[in-house]
């Protein structure tokens, strides 16, 4: 017969074996599916917003509501594909015809405008500058070769990043109309999850990550997504080279909560080394009201959502960015901000016993 000491060491033994057997799984698992965690959870995200919008279509069209969930996917996804193959097909083509340039030696820079030299401050070494760039553009290339060469290899693997960012925005934009088209199982699980997580709370908290959610995908990344169309339309028409380039700068800096006119101000320069002034300034003018733009907008969109700071939405985008690239600079905005309105929720529901229990006993003192 053991004695239970032995009895209590051999039952620490075979929890200790069962505990690291299930770690050893979980982190299997995690490392099987680690590269579809992040399309996964901006599938997730994309779906929750546009539930409701699929549901509308649905009634609208006399629809299920599996098929106006694939229909929506398939809006996205066009409304995704057309501006990216039209962005693509022109920078392809510009690159083209600058490698050609170059081989053949008949690259020109025009000088800059005379107008140039009256800008305030910056205006003569700007005008030298463009001058000398102008007049001798092999020996301004030989000069700053190194730098150049740098700055090229970023810009290429920047296109690499964001072409494969858009690949994974497929991808999750059709794991999206799974969820979609099964919201009702995606739902009952999800409850299940979070009642058995945080108890009574967990409905409460489920409705708490769905209203975040939402409300920073319409407030914050909806709003960046406006301005960064406003803002292309503008610098298309003006005839900015590098449209696409600098509507993914907008983007960036929208979604940071910082003025899209930060990521305008070079375009705009390049505008007025131009010959037309008035181009130069009605681009200026329009960029500074798509700047403001948020002023209007982002009471028409976030008005019912949660109240997240700007902090927090700045270091969800920027930390996703540096983890996953482009797609990280979406999903890190809402984590975080789905994490820190759940944390607040969870301080709230921790101090109400205290006040409770302080209420009480003023009562008794009273008395």
């Amino acid at each position: 017969m053991k004695s239970p000491l032995q009895s209590i060491s051999h039952q620490a033994v075979d929890a200790a074996i069962k505990i690291g057997a299930i770690v050893l799984l979980l982190y299997w698992c995690f490392e099987i599916l680690r590269p579809f965690i992040m399309m996964v959870v901006w599938a997730a995200v994309i779906a929750t917003a546009l539930y409701p919008v699929a549901m509308v279509l649905s009634n609208k069209l006399k629809l299920s509501p599996s098929k106006a969930s694939y229909l929506l996917v398939l809006i996205g996804g066009l409304l995704m594909f057309i501006p990216t193959y039209l962005m693509s097909g022109a920078a392809i083509e510009e690159m083209q015809d600058l490698y050609n340039a170059i081989e053949q030696g008949i690259l020109n820079i025009p000088p800059p405008s005379l107008s140039v030299k009256e800008w305030p401050v910056v205006g003569e070494k700007f005008f030298a500058f463009f001058t000398k760039l102008s007049r001798d553009l092999e020996a301004f290339v030989l000069l700053y070769q190194e730098p150049i060469t740098a700055l090229a290899t970023t810009a290429l693997g920047i296109i690499g990043g964001v072409f494969v960012g858009l690949l994974k925005m497929t991808l999750s934009l059709i794991i999206a109309g799974v969820f979609m088209s099964n919201a009702a199982a995606c739902e009952k699980v999800f409850s299940r999850i979070s009642i058995r997580l945080a108890g009574e709370s967990g409905k409460a908290m489920t409705t708490l990550t769905v209203s975040t959610i939402r409300s920073v995908v319409q407030g914050v990344l909806g709003v960046a997504v406006i301005q960064s169309v406003l803002a292309g339309g503008g610098l298309y028409f003006a005839g900015s080279p590098m449209v696409g380039l600098w509507m993914l700068a907008v983007l960036f800096v929208a979604i940071i909560q910082l003025p899209p006119i930060l990521a305008l101000i070079p375009p705009i320069i390049i505008a007025y080394t131009g010959d037309s002034s008035f181009v130069a300034t009605a681009l200026l003018v329009w960029c500074l009201l798509v700047s403001a733009s948020d002023a209007v907008l982002k009471p028409m969109l976030i008005g019912r959502g949660s109240d997240v700071p700007m902090l927090v939405i700045l270091l969800g985008a920027i930390g996703g960015m540096a983890m996953s690239g482009i797609i990280g600079l979406f999903v890190g905005a809402v984590v975080l901000a789905v994490t820190h309105n759940l944390f607040m929720a969870w301080l709230a529901q921790s101090e109400e016993p205290t006040t409770q229990q302080a209420e009480t006993k003023d009562i008794e003192t009273s008395k």
